[in-house]
C-alpha cells in the first residue's frame, strides 16, 4: 500500500483552474494533489537578439519557489543575488518541453515567457510546472490569435510531464514527497499528447533498477500523460 492509499497506476488529483493572473496574457494554477504551482504566459514583441531577423519566435521559462513551499522557509534566491543551480536546471526543461510542440516560424519575431512559480510543493513541481505551463502559453496563443497578431494557435501537440519511481520493487506513477524521499529510483518523463519522448530524468536513488522497471515506469508515464493532456484540453476548452 502507497502512503496515500493510491493504485500504483493512480494519478493524484488534478486541477486546472486558468484565469489566476489577470494581467498575465495566458494564465493556470495547476494542482496535483498537494502540490500547486501557478504559471504565467507573458508575451512580448521581440526576440532574444541571437535570434533576431530570422522570422522565428522564442519560448522560454522560469521557475522558482516561494519561500514557505514547502515545510521549513526558504531563503529567496533574489536575496542570495543568484539561482540555485536546480532551479536553472528545472526551468531549462521547461522551456525545451515547451519549445518541442511549438512551430516558431508559425508565431514570427516574439517571444513567450513562462513564469512558473510553486506555491506548495509536495513533489513533482517540476512535473506539474510543464503540464501547468502548456496550458499558460495555449492560452497565450490563443489572444495573440483573438488579436489578429496570428493566424492560428501554432502548437503541434500537447506536452506534458510526470513522475515515476520505484518502491519496494514496483513501478509507481505520481510520487508525492513521502514517496520521492524513500523511492529507490525516481524518474520524470515529459511526453507529448502522442506519446512520443521529450525528455526522460531517471535515477537510482536507493538501488539501481532494471530495464524491465524502466519499462513499467514508462507505460505508467504514458497512461498518466494521457490522462494530464485530458485535463489540459479541458482547461483550454478543446
Amino acid at each position: 500500500m502507497r502512503p496515500s492509499g493510491r493504485a500504483a497506476d493512480a494519478l493524484r488529483p488534478i486541477r486546472i483552474e486558468t484565469g489566476v493572473a489577470r494581467h498575465a496574457e495566458g494564465s493556470c494554477l495547476i494542482r496535483m494533489g498537494q502540490t500547486e504551482v501557478l504559471c504565467a504566459a507573458s508575451v512580448e514583441g521581440r526576440v532574444p537578439p541571437f535570434l533576431r531577423n530570422q522570422g522565428i519566435g522564442w519560448v522560454t521559462a522560469e521557475y522558482g519557489m516561494l519561500p514557505r513551499a514547502t515545510h521549513t522557509r526558504g531563503e529567496r534566491e533574489a536575496a542570495r543575488g543568484k539561482q540555485s543551480g536546480r532551479t536553472q536546471e528545472i526551468q531549462r526543461l521547461i522551456g525545451r518541453a515547451l519549445r518541442a510542440v511549438v512551430d516558431r516560424k508559425a508565431m514570427g519575431e516574439m517571444t513567450i515567457t513562462l513564469d512558473c512559480d510553486v506555491i506548495n510543493a509536495d513533489g513533482g513541481t517540476r512535473c506539474a510546472a510543464i503540464t501547468g505551463a502548456w496550458v499558460a502559453l495555449h492560452l497565450a496563443f490563443q489572444h495573440c490569435v483573438r488579436n489578429n497578431i496570428m493566424g492560428a494557435v501554432p502548437l503541434n501537440d500537447h506536452v506534458a510531464a510526470v513522475s515515476c519511481g520505484i518502491r519496494e520493487g514496483e513501478a509507481i506513477l505520481d510520487l508525492d514527497y513521502a514517496e520521492d524521499s524513500a523511492a529507490e529510483a525516481d524518474a520524470n518523463f515529459v511526453l507529448t499528447g502522442a506519446g512520443a519522448l521529450v525528455e526522460v530524468q531517471a535515477t537510482a536513488e536507493g538501488a539501481v533498477f532494471t530495464e524491465a522497471q524502466f519499462l513499467a515506469m514508462l507505460d505508467l508515464a504514458r497512461d498518466g500523460v494521457a490522462q494530464l493532456v485530458a485535463q489540459q484540453k479541458a482547461a483550454v476548452g478543446l
